[in-house]
């Protein structure tokens, strides 16, 4: 005979009941689950920020996709560009701003451009010495920006000034700026550009060639002649390997004189300088008198006849010196230097 219950529950309590009973297992249940939700939150921060990390990856290596298929889709800019208008008449505004000349060069960004049209045959970085010379950087900013965009270059320009009391040193802060230069892009052409130069006709091409360039034949304080035959100062144009093949510019001319004539190009390596035209390759030159910390080298004659001696040693392989900063301005980057005692 079957078992009977001593007594029967209402069907009203046995739902309740059931319904009680439902919950307790859901709620053990889903505590359970929250707990160790709770527990994985580092690691859900940890997957968050790598899953961002990843997003973020992805939407520069798609830009740069993209900015590569454009760069790749680009014909390759003329060798001598349709925007060339040769010889102009410079003029120097004396109330000039530096606002006046970033307004002039909206495509210019942190001292680079390049141009949309087409693809730019070289990637050329400007290197101009400085210390003092503020009002001359702006009259060469204003005309050299729209002169350089006019050849249709890819370019960067620094200006590598000098901090501390020690004399002036051009050249090896032109070292410096090759080698901070090179930190950034892999530039095929340099261009070492005095502060006081400007270039009057587009056509002096800022490029490089299968030998060094001296490209500045003439300017209005020579009356436009080639000062004398060994002179290789001022702008030169000399592409990364060249530059390197020469352990570049010595290191141990320090004031004025000397640097222009250290001849290790010609005479150690059998480069031969070119120029352009003499009607092509005419510059201004910025009236000043001598900087003070800019005196005449004495020694200048007895460092040119080591050369030979000490050209390995003296040069990018031991250049020596404190990076102060890396500024990026809209025309320009500049990086601030001090050479030390015995730098």
């Amino acid at each position: 005979m079957g078992c009977n219950l001593p007594f029967h529950l209402p069907y009203k309590f046995r739902l309740l009941l059931l319904f009680t009973l439902g919950l307790t297992v859901v709620g053990w249940a889903t505590s359970n689950y929250f707990v160790g939700a709770i527990q994985e939150i580092p690691k859900a921060k940890d997957f968050m920020a790598n899953f961002n990390k990843v997003i973020t990856l992805g939407k520069e290596e798609t830009l740069a996709s993209d900015a590569t298929a454009k760069s790749v889709e680009l014909d390759n800019c003329p060798s001598l560009s349709p925007n060339l208008r040769g010889q102009s008449k410079l003029i120097f505004k004396p109330d000039l701003t530096l606002q006046e000349v970033q307004a002039n060069n909206p495509k210019v960004s942190r001292g680079r451009y390049r141009p949309e049209e087409c693809k730019a045959l070289q990637r050329v970085a400007i290197l101009i010495p400085h210390r003092n010379r503020e009002k001359h950087l702006l009259y060469l900013l204003e005309h050299l920006h729209p002169f350089l965009q006019r050849q249709q270059l890819d370019y960067g320009i620094y200006i590598i000034h000098q901090a501390g009391t020690k004399k002036f040193n051009r050249a090896k802060l032109l070292n410096v700026g090759y080698l901070e230069a090179l930190k950034e892009q892999a530039w095929d052409c340099f261009v070492f550009h005095d502060v006081d130069l400007v270039p009057e006709n587009d056509f002096n091409l800022y490029t490089c060639e299968g030998q060094p360039k001296h490209l500045v034949v003439g300017r209005n304080s020579t009356g436009y002649r080639l000062r004398y035959s060994g002179y290789f100062g001022g702008v030169t144009a000399l592409s990364r390997e060249q530059f390197f093949k020469v352990n570049g510019f010595s290191n141990n001319y320090w004031g004025w004189g000397g640097e222009d004539d250290d001849l290790r190009l010609v005479e150690l390596h059998k480069m031969k300088i070119s120029r352009p035209k003499p009607e092509v390759g005419k510059y201004t030159m910025i009236f000043h008198t001598r900087d003070r910390g800019n005196e005449v080298n004495v020694d200048r004659m007895k460092l040119l006849h080591q050369v030979s001696r000490v050209w390995r040693t003296d040069g990018l392989s031991n250049c020596s010196y404190k990076l102060l900063s890396v500024e990026y301005n809209p025309l320009y980057t500049n990086i601030t230097v001090d050479f030390w005692s015995g730098a």
